[in-house]
């Protein structure tokens, strides 16, 4: 069977939302794929939910084998329940999207249109946004502006969960430590290309939003990674290096004037220039200590340990051979 979309769904206690949903989406893919019957993937991956998320979709997945279900054992966060998810995407093209009805499932012909021209991933841009301007708004255009200058990359909505790509380049970028708004940054990298298209922002029904100014901190670290991932992935010992060489050039320096002084000023070090002295060791020290940094994350590169282990463990999959098996046995 052709499958030509894979839409990958993270949830985390969206129990009121998911019927909903599910039948939104299913209307709109049994359109873009007919005449063939069941040419699409939905793979809803439940976070660790404590309500009844995963036994609302045990019973849609029942009934609906076009539907897969990804149960984690606790919450892992959104980057490895896509991960999870891209894991068993079977579709030419990957689709991501909210659980929390926030996204409309009647855009996606419009971001397959666009991959379907050729780009490799299309984001969604919430141009008009409905959320707090003070708590979600002014950070995330904040945020969304450091990450153009950083990558390169000339969106507008790097954190939206409304995207689509080429299935086959999510298997070449690795996806770990809630990565999955730096996608596209990271695509960029192996010459992907990328688009946006605008998109409803729908205020929330249900529940409330996990993201508040609590995650400006967190996204600030993220951004200092992206540039270290993005300019120095391929070569640490660049970025080490060149903080050591400083460090060690500097405290030579010192060292250097300290020398002479002491061989033609006839000064004692420790007692005219004890202080100095010290500040000068602990440089070449330091810059010892970087360039031996750059060294090893060389030697780790090298080594090249991405997907050797993964950040999330899987309680249990529902797949469409489960449903067929199971009717067999009935």
């Amino acid at each position: 069977m052709t499958i030509a979309y894979s839409i990958v769904i993270p949830l985390l206690n969206e129990e009121d939302s998911i019927s909903e949903l599910y039948a939104r989406l299913k209307t709109e893919l049994e359109q873009m794929t007919a005449p063939i019957a069941c040419g699409y993937q939905i793979i809803f991956v439940d976070d660790g939910s404590r309500d009844r998320t995963f036994a609302l979709l045990s019973e849609i997945a029942a009934m609906d084998s076009c539907v897969n279900v990804i149960q984690f054992r606790r919450t892992y966060g959104k980057t490895a329940a896509l991960a999870a998810g891209f894991e068993i995407a079977k579709g030419e093209i990957t689709i991501t999207m909210d659980g929390d009805l926030q996204h409309d499932p009647r855009d996606l012909p419009r971001f397959v249109a666009r991959v379907q021209e050729g780009y490799d991933i299309v984001c969604g841009w919430r141009e008009k946004r409905v959320d707090n301007l003070w708590m979600r708004r002014i950070p995330s255009k904040i945020a969304n502006y450091f990450m153009r200058r950083l990558s390169s990359v000339e969106i507008d909505d790097f954190g939206g969960g409304f995207k689509a790509y080429r299935t086959s380049l999510l298997r070449e970028v690795p996806l770990y430590g809630g990565m999955q708004r730096f996608i596209p940054a990271l695509a960029s990298l192996q010459g992907a290309r990328v688009c946006q298209v605008p998109i409803q922002n729908i205020p929330r029904r249900y529940g409330k939003s996990r993201y508040g100014i609590g995650r400006v901190i967190p996204v600030f670290f993220d951004l200092l990674r992206i540039h270290f991932l993005l300019n120095y992935l391929q070569q640490p010992l660049r970025f080490f290096g060149s903080f050591g060489m400083a460090l060690f050039g500097t405290g030579g320096l010192i060292f250097f004037g300290l020398l002479m002084d002491w061989l033609f000023g006839g000064k004692h070090l420790m007692a005219n220039h004890g202080p100095l002295m010290l500040i000068a060791a602990l440089l070449l020290v330091a810059g010892l200590q970087f360039f031996m940094g750059g060294l090893i994350g060389e030697m780790l590169l090298w080594l090249n340990k991405r997907g050797s282990k993964k950040e999330y463990s899987i309680a249990r999959i529902l797949t469409a051979e489960d449903h067929e098996s199971a009717n067999l046995s009935s």
